[in-house]
């Protein structure tokens, strides 16, 4: 019997061409060129306000010339870093989708973070985490498994707020979603001109799949190329997963977004257990809107 998984354009971030006005190849989504997480929960650091912050959750990261949205801050210690998808640092091109064998800058490429005033550095990646020796086998988490940390100087550190945009929260660590379950994000692709009227999203999941590795969301408008990597949120406020890549069969127009909650649990077991998300200082605000 042949098994057959959907068909997605892995990421919808924008590369070289991150110029050009329309971008026709659908892909991941990269325009190519509190305390909670951690088995000992640690205090967060002092934020900045979330008012005034250069760096947060929905600012654009730029990897070798490939545009991402960045998704939740992370901190162990007086470290502080901010999420990308594995697949914005991807150098196999758009429809190479699984983490096993895609091919990707290593660890320690540096990444601008806009807001930034120096470059952070790429100090996890799942992709090249799962290739290393030993090399990881399981089907679900080699398709799934699209996460990346970017850790950010000290002076930098200091002008950040991991509240998402619009929305508010995080507001805790989600374990995956029901099926037709509310969900929230927040895109800023390249494509949009900078409008930010159009970067907040809404929609329903699908629910969560393959072990909770992933699941499909269906939002007004879907994600884009230069909006991978983006936080979602779920009914409740929780981060939810990383915006991954967008679906072309059998649920044309649908987003797969990774699980947060295993990537974290991947990346503690394979990385570092200190690592933490950072809870949000504005509170979550959901639908219907006040």
């Amino acid at each position: 019997m042949v098994t057959l998984r959907p068909m997605r354009v892995l990421c919808l971030a924008v590369r070289i061409f991150r110029r050009v006005a329309v971008v026709f190849a659908l892909s991941p989504l990269t325009l190519l060129p509190g305390a909670v997480s951690g088995p000992a929960a640690q205090a967060a650091p002092t934020w900045a306000p979330a008012a005034t912050a250069a760096i947060h959750p929905g600012v654009q990261t730029f990897t070798n010339g490939a545009q991402c949205t960045a998704n939740f801050v992370f901190y162990d210690g007086s470290n502080v870093y901010i999420g990308q998808a594995a697949h914005c640092s991807g150098t196999g091109g758009n429809l190479a989708t699984d983490g096993c064998t895609a091919g990707t800058l290593p660890v320690g490429t540096k990444v601008d973070v806009t807001g930034a005033s120096q470059q952070g550095t790429m100090v996890y990646n799942s992709w090249a985490t799962m290739q290393t020796a030993p090399k990881e086998t399981n089907p679900d988490v080699c398709a799934y498994n699209d996460l990346a940390l970017v850790q950010l100087t000290p002076a930098d550190a200091a002008n950040v707020n991991p509240s998402i945009p619009f929305w508010g929260g995080p507001t805790g660590l989600a374990g995956g979603s029901g099926t037709l379950e509310t969900v929230y994000s927040y895109g800023n692709s390249e494509l949009r001109l900078g409008l930010s009227p159009l970067s907040p999203k809404f929609g329903k999941s699908l629910g969560s799949t393959n072990g909770g590795w992933t699941q499909s969301v269906l939002t007004l408008t879907p994600g884009i190329l230069g909006d991978s990597g983006s936080a979602f949120l779920n009914s409740g406020g929780q981060a939810l997963g990383v915006l991954s890549f967008l679906n072309i069969l059998p649920l044309a127009g649908t987003n797969g977004v990774g699980g947060l909650s295993n990537e974290l649990d991947y990346l503690h077991a394979h990385y570092s257990s200190a690592i933490q998300l950072a809870l949000g200082t504005e509170p979550f605000v959901g639908l219907p809107l006040p």
